[in-house]
């Protein structure tokens, strides 16, 4: 319909171009505002920042007219028209943009109700996010809300017919067809991981080595020569009558002499149809002359230059699904019809039947539309009817000779009457063809009798059969046949997903998550890892780059190899793209500390507890989130998760009472005992190894790595790992630039002293690096720093605080300040310096972190340790190994 009611008057001052709708952007999995996915945008609203809807004269009644089914919304007020009194009363623009891109999408086709209206952080910018079954239709129904919503501010025409059926035309395009739609929702239901690997229907269930992958009902392990069979006609029947499996005669030919020959040998009535084409593509009615034949003839001709000549076939179309062996179900199939009423045109009779709130474009409703198109008409010709044609009251007219569900047929379910020789006929068809998953079509006057007594063939052998005709007949029973397909690719006690692990937290997360993965890979198995500077298979980089979002966990996930996958899970990524999985078998939270605040709309550290409870949220019921007992943020997230609790504490066992509590009740903690690691477990006690033994505690000197190492133990012990090969593992892993690049690189260099690389870049881990250098002997102490320029002013200075202890500090920038102007950073830097106590001739700036790291490995003399903060680690590594002691 078009909006047409009087615009908003002059002289108010808005302009609805001042409505601006951008970075529109999917959450394809859980993340900060829900634990499903959304569609995200920022919106701006200029002069209408300052006006609620009661404020835009006439604006609630065109946007009502031009989409009448808001009067439904409940919205807060609970009840149906609860949206209409917040808009008559005045609310918000950005709110009513979640409202109606939720609208367009449930008319759309889209099963969605969530939607929220948040600040962003950015002055003058909301967020509106509301949630999204295709990810396509809900970025294009956002777009679409907004076009309305200035429409309707400005009184301007709209057609939101038009816009409503292109967006039900998008979402019959991508969403997942019905027979991959039955057999995820078999899956999901099963709890199986679902992802979907491209906008058709190719998607992979499972995860890492146990995952399969399937396009409708084409599996990965569908024979690629069984589906060349199946596609080449004649070849088909070769197959099933060389093992006596009743078949039509016929053959295949090129031209139209060859036709008439085969014909007038096998004898009329024949049945013409393209040897290759699929869906019922070019297939004729009966054809009882020749020339008929050669009309039949040129219309196959136009999908395939073979064509099959057969024996016409009298009986009912049936189509037989076998599933791994087995048949699951029969349907007959019924050509798209109408019946006369003595009155209506055969077009009429379409329309009305069309009309069938159960008929929708393409695979949305149950039955399809019937077909109103040319080759309707050409095959009404045939008859000597047209669309104007009047049937006779109860006269039957075929709008086409096949009974494809696509083109308007129908279907009724005969599973229960299909005699078992006539089973076994289909399975060993399917079988002889070499499907796993085949629709075998069948005519025959009655399924219940046996082929070889009323004279039934086989037709076709399919591969690939749709399969919404047995989930949703037109009568008689649906056949759940999503389970069967799910049985046969994840046979009971198959197991159909990986261990994951999720590694979230302030800092501490790369370590970690290394640290993980080693322990795994240290037991012979395959496992994937992802963090801040890349995607590793074992130990092997896949893809450089900060990698802890969904786009590096989809690497991982979808790696057929993998065993074991580790995820380190940041900030950015939850808020910007959402985890990368829907659930976790451990979720581990290290820390929350000040970081990165005051970015997207995160201010406070509360609300950084609540990005990072994402990870433990997702875990699974029947896994383990571990929780670190001394940060009472990350303690707190145990309200938010259904797994089982596992707590770890870098006190002296004893110290923290929620720990010992939480033991007493038979729980499990990795705690510190008389500087040894153990894990507790009720009354077990199992020590795993001396703190000064583990080389990551660099003799007990580096008491920051103890979070990562607890956290290790207790995620590996979770995942069933025997506590020696937690020991061997822990003994083995080195901090080195190989093994750990940036994070406590110690490296010895020329004239006796060392350098210390970290990638420490905010106050809590600062104040953990400084810590362990004053726990490290040396002669004196210099430092090469810098922070991030995205951290606020005080977040910067407190930096410099905490090293104003070094003898000496080279300030440096990043080559990417993340806004600030140059010379920003070591402003700030600077003054936390001497409000720290270091003398400012003590400080020197060199903004090129080349030209800081290399003044500060001239200052170093024998036994003088220099601590560099880096940004580029792989830069900073290779400057220093320039200098480095032979083997060192």
């Amino acid at each position: 319909m078009t909006s047409t009611l009087p615009a908003t008057p002059a002289g108010h001052h808005v302009d609805a171009g001042d409505l601006r709708v951008t970075r529109v952007r999917a959450l394809r999995g859980p993340n900060y505002w829900r634990l499903a996915p959304v569609i995200a945008c920022d919106v701006r609203l200029g002069s209408l920042e300052q006006r609620s809807t009661a404020e835009l004269a006439g604006f609630s009644d065109r946007l009502l007219e031009a989409l009448p089914t808001l009067r439904e919304h409940p919205c807060s007020r609970g009840t149906a028209g609860g949206f209409v009194e917040r808009l008559h009363e005045g609310t918000h623009v950005p709110h009513v943009l979640e409202h109606v891109s939720l609208e367009l999408q449930t008319l759309a086709g889209s099963d969605v109700s969530f939607g929220r209206v948040v600040p962003s952080g950015d002055e003058g910018v909301w967020w509106v996010i509301v949630a999204y079954e295709e990810e396509e239709v809900g970025i294009q129904s956002m777009h679409a809300a907004a076009r309305l919503v200035r429409a309707c501010i400005e009184g301007a025409r709209f057609d939101t017919d038009e816009m409503i059926h292109d967006l039900q035309r998008l979402y019959e395009t991508v969403r997942l067809g019905p027979s991959t739609g039955t057999i995820v929702e078999e899956a999901r239901r099963r709890g199986i991981p679902v992802r979907r690997l491209n906008n058709r229907s190719l998607v992979q269930l499972g995860l890492g080595r146990n995952l399969r992958r399937i396009q409708a009902t084409v599996t990965d392990r569908t024979s690629s020569i069984a589906v060349e069979i199946a596609q080449d006609k004649d070849e088909t029947k070769r197959v099933l009558g060389n093992i006596g499996l009743p078949v039509p005669r016929g053959d295949v030919v090129r031209t139209i002499e060859d036709a008439i020959e085969v014909a007038e040998d096998i004898g009329f009535p024949v049945i013409v149809k393209p040897l290759d084409a699929s869906h019922g593509r070019g297939i004729s009615r009966r054809i009882d002359d020749v020339e008929g034949l050669r009309h039949a003839f040129e219309d196959a001709r136009h999908f395939s230059r073979r064509v099959v000549i057969e024996h016409f076939a009298a009986g009912n179309d049936h189509r037989v699904l076998v599933v791994n062996g087995r048949v699951v179900a029969c349907a007959e199939r019924v050509p798209a019809r109408v019946i006369g009423d003595g009155r209506s045109t055969v077009r009429a009779l379409i329309e009305t039947a069309n009309r069938d709130p159960r008929r929708g474009i393409g695979h949305t409703k149950i039955l399809t539309h019937l077909p109103l198109d040319e080759q309707t008409e050409r095959f009404l010709a045939v008859e000597g009817r047209t669309f104007d044609s009047v049937p006779a009251s109860g006269e039957e007219v075929c709008l086409r000779q096949t009974a494809n569900l696509s083109t308007g047929g129908t279907s009724i379910d005969r599973t229960d009457e299909m005699h078992p020789d006539n089973k076994t006929a289909c399975e060993i068809a399917a079988a002889a063809v070499g499907l796993d998953i085949a629709g075998i079509d069948v005519m025959t006057e009655d399924i219940s009798v046996a082929f070889r007594e009323n004279g039934a063939v086989i037709i076709e052998v399919n591969a690939g059969p749709g399969i919404r005709m047995h989930t949703h007949p037109t009568e008689g029973t649906p056949r759940g046949v999503g389970a069967p397909i799910v049985d046969m690719l994840y046979p009971p006690g198959v197991e159909s997903t990986i261990p994951v692990i999720a590694v979230t937290g302030t800092n501490g997360k790369t370590t970690t998550t290394r640290l993980i993965a080693h322990l795994f890979r240290n037991t012979g198995l395959t496992v994937g890892f992802t963090t801040t500077d890349g995607v590793y298979l074992q130990n092997r980089l896949v893809m450089e780059g900060d990698m802890t979002g969904p786009f590096s966990a989809n690497i991982i996930l979808t790696n057929p190899t993998v065993e074991v996958a580790v995820l380190e899970t940041a900030r950015g990524g939850i808020l910007r793209a959402g985890l990368g999985f829907d659930e976790a078998d451990v979720g581990v939270v290290l820390n929350v500390s000040p970081d990165h605040l005051g970015l997207r709309g995160i201010n406070t550290i509360e609300q950084l507890a609540e990005v990072k409870s994402v990870v433990p949220a997702v875990t699974k019921r029947e896994g383990h989130a571990v929780l670190n007992a001394d940060d009472p943020l990350v303690y707190g997230m145990r309200e938010v998760t259904g797994a089982d609790i596992v707590l770890f504490s870098t006190r002296e066992y004893g110290e923290n009472e929620i720990v010992a509590d939480h033991v007493s009740r038979g729980g499990i903690a990795a705690v510190i005992e008389q500087g040894t690691f153990v894990i507790r477990r009720g009354r077990l006690r199992i020590p795993i190894a001396a703190e000064h033994d583990v080389p990551l505690s660099v003799g007990g000197a580096a008491r920051f790595q103890r979070q990562n190492v607890l956290a290790a133990i207790a995620a590996t012990y979770v995942q069933g790992m025997r506590y020696d090969d937690i020991r061997a593992g822990l003994l083995s892993f080195f901090p080195s630039p190989s093994t750990t690049p940036g994070r406590l690189n110690m490296i010895r260099v020329r004239g006796g002293g060392r350098v210390l690389v970290d990638y420490a870049h905010n106050a809590a881990a600062i104040g953990g690096l400084v810590d362990f250098v004053w726990n490290t002997p040396a002669a004196k102490r210099f430092c090469v720093l810098t922070v991030p320029g995205d951290r606020r002013d005080d977040d910067i200075r407190e930096a410099g605080r905490l090293c104003a202890r070094f003898d000496r500090v080279i300030i440096k920038e990043d080559i990417d300040r993340r806004g600030r102007a140059r010379g920003e950073i070591a402003e700030l830097l600077k003054e936390g310096l001497v409000e720290g106590g270091l003398d400012p001739s003590r400080i020197e700036v060199l903004y090129e972190e080349g030209e800081a790291v290399n003044r500060g490995l001239d200052l170093l003399g024998e036994d003088d340790l220099l601590v560099v903060h880096a940004d580029k680690v792989p830069g900073t590594l290779a400057i220093v190994r320039e200098r480095a002691v032979q083997g060192a």
